[in-house]
């Protein structure tokens, strides 16, 4: 559940790109006290996600307008299914129409787009998880279409997790890597996860002699990460592995039978597809 602290902001800067001064449109040709009834339909299957701030469009817009939802976030739902009717003034209804249709289709797609990934490894225990590659200004919103979706937020910006990447260990370059990461875990605050960033077997020899509490592997083939899980078991130990880079919907579940952790996957907050909605006037 998002908090109106972290709704309201986003929802009221899409409001005045959308709007403006004024919309000229509906306030010309509209009485103000005009009253009428809307419904908003999903015209392909989906896994909505956005109907809580799709509501606040509507209630920032004009606080008298009715919003009543008839579906429920994180419930799948076909094609042709009405999931929202507003009521009140037809000036108001129509002027947060577009905004409210954005929120919801760009955090449906994400939301169905996860779930059709969290469906294909449901066998395993493997998480699926997001990334920071989120649109500015709206990572809290899709993040949450993530958790929506049946997936698992990773680290929410730079500030609540960290993660030793290639370019920190291209700067610090000399320096042993197991140094590094017990450099950075006095630094921060005792329960905030240490990540490592691998991109081969060499590297990952490294990372595993080292107190990080995760280590992530980079662009590997399949092949690749089996060797790493193997060569984990052979030590008997070590911290969670987390597969990253080149995942997709036909290759996801190979990645997961092997044996990680975790697979964070970018493309479901960057590489989506917004589920078609509309908004029609019903009475």
């Amino acid at each position: 559940m998002l908090k109106p602290s972290v709704i309201d902001p986003i929802v009221k800067a899409a409001l005045r790109e959308d709007i403006g001064a004024r919309d000229v449109t509906s306030s010309a040709a509209l009485p103000r006290s005009l009253i009428t009834k809307a419904a908003i339909q999903v015209n392909e299957k989906a896994v909505l996600c956005g109907l809580e701030i799709a509501e606040r469009v509507f209630r920032l817009v004009d606080e008298d307008l009715r919003f009543l939802p008839v579906a429920k976030d994180g419930e799948s739902v076909e094609r042709g299914r009405e999931i929202a009717y507003i009521e009140g003034s037809a000036q108001s209804l129509l002027m947060a129409e577009r905004t409210a249709l954005n929120f919801l289709s760009h955090l449906s797609g994400i939301a169905t787009q996860t779930r059709a990934f969290v469906d294909k490894v449901r066998s395993t225990k493997v998480k699926i998880m997001d990334t920071r590659k989120t649109t500015p200004g709206l990572r809290a919103l899709e993040k949450y279409a993530v958790l929506t979706g049946g997936g698992a937020n990773h680290r929410f910006g730079l500030y609540d997790q960290a993660l030793i990447k290639d370019n920190h260990l291209r700067v610090l370059r000399k320096r042993p890597l197991g140094e590094i990461v017990t450099q950075v875990k006095r630094s921060v605050l005792k329960k905030t996860l240490v990540g490592v960033e691998v991109k081969n077997l060499a590297e990952l020899k490294e990372a595993l002699q080292s107190a990080a509490d995760y280590i992530l592997l980079d662009n590997m083939t399949p092949e690749m990460v089996r060797e790493a899980v193997n060569l984990k078991k052979r030590l008997g130990k070590g911290p969670a592995f987390e597969v990253s880079g080149g995942v997709d919907l036909d290759n996801v579940l190979d990645y997961a039978s092997i044996g990680v952790e975790r697979i964070s996957i970018g493309a479901l907050t960057h590489t989506f597809r917004a589920i078609n909605l509309s908004l029609d006037i019903v009475g």
